[in-house]
Parts: structure tokens; C-alpha cells; sequence
């Protein structure tokens, strides 16, 4: 999988050098390339712009500033390449070209099923947005020049910028690409797998620490009686972690 990321804080995703991403990107599983929004700053008329800005006032007041959509449009014409070729009845061919994910709260919600549905696509391209995000118009233009368009958030809050969310969303797919785990296991019996179903507790040695004891049943040797507890307790989680208080 092919996977670019543009913003205007590069050194951000440095991250991505470490832990299993990091290797992945050695061993070749996963081609991540990080691309400064700034070098395709020029002012509204084209000309060159020393302040290499990349935002201006909203249309229609209030605070806060917008990302333009001519900077955006110049670097995603680069980075994504002409759109996708339609099919026989005019549609996109799926599969075709690459899928453009904005992150932003006003989004859908990204979930592990998300997660899955990407971790098959061979290129993902990031577009994180700053200050009162994104001008509109870039995500409408790409969506009807053919190519796949995610708006998406990653929880009800705010946070500064869409890197946050950008590297949270590459790491959740990453670790879904065949070959990066270690243990394919790891990503079969863990929370969200079953939509809507968190992971039950987890212990290690010792058995007793500070007067809490591993639960018997994990020591018992029983497998399908460990199976039934810990189908018990993802469901008990489940309802007090996941179930909205009226």
C-alpha cells in the first residue's frame, strides 16, 4: 500500500519511523510519503508568494481562517495524478486510483470496519486540514472528478488538525495489511472486531499482585471455559462502556 499525507507540519508524522509502522516501511509493506501543503503555496493570482500562505478569511465572517481550495487543488492534482477512468456506465471503476480521506469532526465516523475496507486499497491519500478546516469545494471537486472521497472523524471532539486523526486512521489500517503483525491473531480476538464488541480484560504474571488475583478460570487450562468468560466479560464491557446514558 501506497500511502501520502499532506499537511503543513511534516515533521509531524516523524512517528511513523517507529515501532511496527516503522518496520513495515522497511520490510516494504507499507510506502508512506509525507508532503509539505507550502510548496504549493502561491498567492490567488498564481504569482509566487514569499509567506507561503495557505488560508484566508471565511466567506461570510466569523472566526477563524480557511484552507484554500486553489493550494489544495494544485497539490492533490500533483499527489493523486488524473482521476480514475470510468466504467462502462459511467461510474468510477472501484478500486481504481486512490481514495482521498479529509479528516474533519463534521465526518463519518472512521470504525474498524472502515479500517478493513481500506487496508485493500493499494494507495490512501491524506489531506489534513488546519485552523476551520478545509474549503468545502476541494472535497466536492475530487468527489465528481471520479475519485473515492472519505470525510471522516474519528470521535465527537476537536482537536487542532487533521494529522492526529491522519495518524490514528494509518495505523489502524497498517496493522490490518497481511504481514504486519507478527501474530495474525493479535487482530482477530481484540475490541471492534465484531462490531460493537469491546476486548475482555487481559492478565499476565504474577497471578496475585497487590491483593488482586488473575481470575481462576485463565489458569484453569480450560479452553472453552475460557472462551465462555471472556465472551461474558467483552459483553459486560460492552454494555457498561458502550450503552449511552439516557
Amino acid at each position: 500500500m501506497r500511502i501520502d499525507v499532506v499537511t503543513i507540519f511534516p515533521a509531524f508524522f516523524d512517528v511513523l519511523e517507529v515501532s511496527l509502522l516503522g518496520k513495515a516501511r522497511a520490510d516494504g509493506l507499507v510506502e508512506v510519503r509525507v508532503h509539505d501543503l507550502r510548496d504549493w503555496a502561491t498567492k490567488p493570482d498564481g504569482s509566487p508568494d514569499v509567506h507561503r500562505a495557505v488560508d484566508d478569511a471565511p466567506f461570510g465572517g466569523g472566526p477563524g481562517m480557511v484552507m484554500r481550495p486553489d493550494v489544495w487543488g494544485k497539490a492533490l492534482d500533483d499527489i493523486l495524478g488524473p482521476p480514475p477512468e470510468p466504467a462502462l456506465d459511467g461510474s468510477a471503476s472501484p478500486g481504481q486510483g486512490s481514495r482521498l480521506v479529509v479528516p474533519t469532526p463534521a465526518g463519518e465516523p472512521f470504525t474498524q470496519s472502515t479500517a478493513g475496507e481500506w487496508a485493500t486499497e493499494g494507495r490512501l491519500a491524506f489531506a489534513c486540514g488546519r485552523y476551520e478546516g478545509i474549503d468545502a469545494r476541494v472535497a466536492e471537486y475530487y468527489r465528481t472528478a471520479g475519485f473515492r472521497v472519505s470525510e471522516v472523524s474519528i470521535g465527537d471532539y476537536v482537536v487542532n488538525g487533521g494529522e492526529v486523526a491522519a495518524l490514528a486512521m494509518i495505523e489502524a489500517v497498517a496493522r490490518l495489511i497481511p504481514g504486519f503483525m507478527g501474530n495474525p491473531e493479535s487482530v482477530v480476538e481484540e475490541s471492534h472486531t465484531e462490531p460493537g464488541l469491546l476486548e475482555a480484560p487481559c492478565y499476565t504474571r504474577p497471578a496475585s499482585w497487590r491483593g488482586l488475583d488473575v481470575p481462576e478460570v485463565l489458569m484453569s487450562g480450560n479452553h472453552a471455559e475460557i472462551a465462555k468468560w471472556r465472551r461474558a466479560e467483552a459483553e459486560r464491557l460492552s454494555r457498561e462502556r458502550r450503552t449511552r446514558q439516557g
